[in-house]
């Protein structure tokens, strides 16, 4: 071969490296950035766009006017670790590796997300994704396979585990690896950095060191606001201070709760709506917010307002709270905001769930899901406004067993049916003329509970550690 044809050869194998490089990083600025902001324990209307009169969430609330909101957003379970795990692999209770919080098991100990489960994380980072989480996981309650690192992210700022989230004024968090101690933090005197404040400059930190990338990010922001203790800086509760409100007064014990819960509760979703501010705030400021799709949502209902005494209406026309699978208790806001794409002001009625969120951030960044088990639908067209190419569920299924359990639900359509197994109880509504589910229509339909009985019993795979039979609630001390 002659040395010219060898130039020859070498330039176009330049010129098709230098092609495919060109091609990735085109393809790369079509994908946008991806924040996914969830709160913990926060109501379905416990923000303005879902009628919240009371609290003040003018930041939220601006960014569900730029976009979109869902009226049918369902989270995961009805308690923070299996609705995070359902969100993370796509795959509802029914097949989910964490169906139940770490203690709920039937050995007593902790069971993870693994190395068989494929994360978000794990997906967008084939698609080209730079992947970060700041906040609350509580997916590696053993420190092992399911810690973030393990798991797709590439970095990670927060608490692995449940109980260390419970404070915010923590002396030790994560950063990836490496539980570092917060300088000057005294939790049982609440003194120090508020992590609140701390995840916001973390998440920020990420932002602008990934917008330096050629390829997109994509960040999980996890504040523990509003989930107990109740506390926040004196200084920011001026707001609400001087409010003709009754006094409710909390008490503290392993949560740290300060005094008058209706103000600092409300001062707590005020003040993380205004950190949020601060994260579109800087999508702005670097030029970058019409490329980047936000999410916000909540990770199952809320835990404050009393149901027989509401003061904030935190479930809006929803019946029960955390921990049921009635609507207060899995019904979450949701509102998504990604400029030139979403329509601004514009909501939809679509039934959707945590799980659909894999699948919908698949279709975004154009990858097909790895696990072909998974139980989502992609909702990318009804983020859109594209009704007509949205494809329904056949039915959504949810089991929940703690004190009031072991209870399996399923919603198909506009129907809801409850097995409360242990009691061999059926109840059954239609949210759609009962979104309250006062009324309990299963005498009047035998064949209708029938059939999603029947359903019931496909929904879900035995998991050892999660048997539908009663258990004792490991918190309670033994007498």
């Amino acid at each position: 071969m002659t040395l010219f044809r060898l130039l020859a050869i070498a330039g176009l194998f330049v010129l098709v490296a230098c092609q495919t490089t060109k091609t990735q990083k085109d393809s790369h600025k079509s994908k946008p950035n991806i924040i996914y902001i969830i709160l913990d324990d926060l109501g379905y209307g416990d923000v303005g766009f879902n009628g919240q009169d009371k609290i003040e969430t003018p930041r939220i609330d601006q960014l569900a006017k730029e976009g979109i909101i869902f009226t049918n957003h369902y989270a995961g379970a009805p308690v923070c670790g299996p609705s995070r795990a359902v969100l993370m692999t796509g795959k509802h209770l029914g097949h989910c590796t964490v169906r139940g919080n770490p203690r709920w098991t039937l050995s007593g100990t902790p069971v993870d997300i693994d190395s068989s489960d494929v994360t978000i994380a794990e997906e967008l980072k084939r698609a080209g994704y730079r992947t970060g989480i700041v906040g609350k996981w509580g997916l590696a309650e053993n420190l092992s396979q399911g810690r973030p690192n393990e798991q797709g992210f590439d970095y990670f700022y927060g608490f692995n585990r449940h109980l260390p989230a419970h404070h915010y004024y923590p002396e030790q968090v994560y950063r990836n690896e490496e539980l570092i101690t917060i300088e000057g933090n005294i939790t049982a005197e609440k003194k120090g950095q508020y992590i609140t404040d701390l995840f916001t400059q973390e998440a920020k930190d990420f932002i602008r060191r990934e917008a330096n990338h050629s390829s997109p990010f994509y960040l999980h922001l996890a504040y523990t606001t509003p989930h107990y203790e109740l506390t926040i800086p004196a200084e920011r509760k001026a707001i609400y201070e001087d409010k003709d409100w009754p006094l409710r007064e909390m008490k503290a014990g392993h949560y740290l709760n300060d005094k008058n819960g209706h103000v600092t509760y409300a001062a707590m979703v005020t003040g993380v709506d205004r950190q949020i501010g601060e994260v579109l705030d800087l999508l702005d400021e670097l030029n970058i917010a019409d490329n980047t799709l936000v999410v916000f949502t909540s990770d199952n209902g809320h835990e404050y307002d009393k149901l027989n005494d509401e003061f904030f209406n935190s479930n809006g026309d929803g019946r029960g709270r955390k921990r049921d699978l009635y609507e207060g208790g899995i019904k979450v806001p949701f509102a998504a905001k990604w400029p030139n794409h979403i329509i601004p002001g514009s909501s939809s009625e679509h039934v959707s769930a945590f799980w659909d969120f894999l699948p919908t951030v698949c279709d975004i960044a154009g990858v097909e899901a790895s696990d072909k088990s998974i139980d989502g639908i992609s909702f990318l067209p009804s983020l859109l406004g594209d009704a007509e190419q949205q494809q329904a569920h056949d039915y959504l299924y949810w089991e929940f067993n703690e004190t009031k359990g072991p209870v399996q639900m399923l919603r198909q359509g506009d129907w809801k049916l409850y097995l409360f197994v242990a009691k061999n109880r059926i109840e059954l509504y239609n949210v759609a003329s009962d979104v309250s589910e006062s009324n309990n229509i299963a005498k009047q339909h035998p064949e209708k509970c029938e059939q999603l009985t029947a359903l019931l019993q496909e929904a879900r795979t035995e998991h050892p550690e999660f048997p539908l039979t009663k258990r004792p609630n490991p918190y309670k001390k033994k007498k």
